[in-house]
């Protein structure tokens, strides 16, 4: 079928269905590579092949079909079977590859894999995002609780004014040296306001000292059975139109998984259970590195 194909492009369209096991077969069929043929998706149906339907053409048009690994469809049949791009590997290289990551960030980056415990560091097309959410908001002072080796925060940093300030919670010693270091090498220490100590405390320090409602924007990347206490005070600093960001609020996938209950993700469901309540804010849950949940002071 595939000679007459590529011997009649003129032909109508004709189908060819493949299971699972040709997928890798379909990825390296040599029409897929003829310019004068395109391969158009009929219903991709989730963990099986998808019907490919292969069209003639005289646009010298491509049309990559993906296995059904890429494409989710939910279970609830009232969101109308819309398809739900599921990031792959290969998918998510692609991502990384247009993210413009300073070169101050690929060094820290490159730096913090090798340590124990990297899996922490946000991802470059996380940090993209927060930085551009402090753009958006004109933010000037802004807070992060979690600094680890620095990467967000140092991301945060670098678009925030000269006058604007980053106060940067961390308990390590040793994380917050790496982050120093790479605070001073990009020339913003004098944007960072780093507390060595437990960000709870801090906290209720900033808001003792006179500046609740006096942030812009805030940045939590913590111990996740503090997620509560953590919002709570800062929905106390935040002022009103400022934006708190929370990551790791899909855990892995765990939180979705009604069996999986233990300490951590039974505290992380609870938290965005009560964030989707929550009418002081507006939330939206962005499934972007472990999931990152948006929310707006109203």
């Amino acid at each position: 079928m595939a000679n007459q194909i590529l011997s009649s492009p003129a032909n109508p369209i004709q189908t060819l269905t493949f299971l699972n096991s040709t997928c890798s077969l379909l990825k390296n069929s040599p029409f897929l590579k003829h310019k004068k043929f395109y391969l158009s998706a009929a219903t991709p149906i989730r963990k099986s092949i998808t019907d490919i339907q292969i069209r003639a053409s005289q646009s010298h048009t491509l049309t990559r079909n993906y296995c059904a690994d890429s494409v989710v469809v939910p279970e609830d049949k009232s969101y109308g079977n819309k398809q739900i791009i599921s990031v792959t590997s290969q998918l998510y290289d692609y991502i990384l590859s247009n993210v413009r990551e300073p070169e101050i960030l690929k060094k820290l980056r490159e730096e913090t894999s090798s340590m124990r415990g990297s899996q922490m560091q946000v991802s470059p097309d996380q940090a993209q995002l927060l930085a551009m959410l402090v753009q958006i908001l004109g933010a000037k002072r802004c807070i992060e609780v979690g600094v680890y080796t620095g990467y967000s925060s140092l991301a945060v940093a670098l678009v925030l004014p000269e006058s604007g300030r980053l106060v940067a919670c961390e308990r390590d010693t040793n994380c917050l040296e790496i982050a120093k270091k790479y605070y001073k090498q990009a020339g913003v220490t004098h944007k960072v306001d780093i507390r060595h100590a437990l960000a709870a405390d801090t906290l209720k320090s900033l808001i003792e000292n006179g500046e609740a409602c006096s942030y812009d924007f805030a940045f939590v990347d913590a111990e996740k059975k503090m997620y509560h206490e953590y919002f709570e005070l800062l929905l106390q600093l935040v002022r009103v139109g400022g934006v708190i960001v929370v990551d790791n609020v899909l855990w892995h996938g765990k939180v979705a998984d009604p069996e999986i209950n233990d300490p951590r993700t039974v505290s992380i469901r609870d938290f965005n259970k009560s964030v989707t309540e929550d009418n002081r804010v507006s939330v939206s849950m962005v499934p972007i590195g472990d999931g990152m949940t948006i929310c707006r002071k109203l």
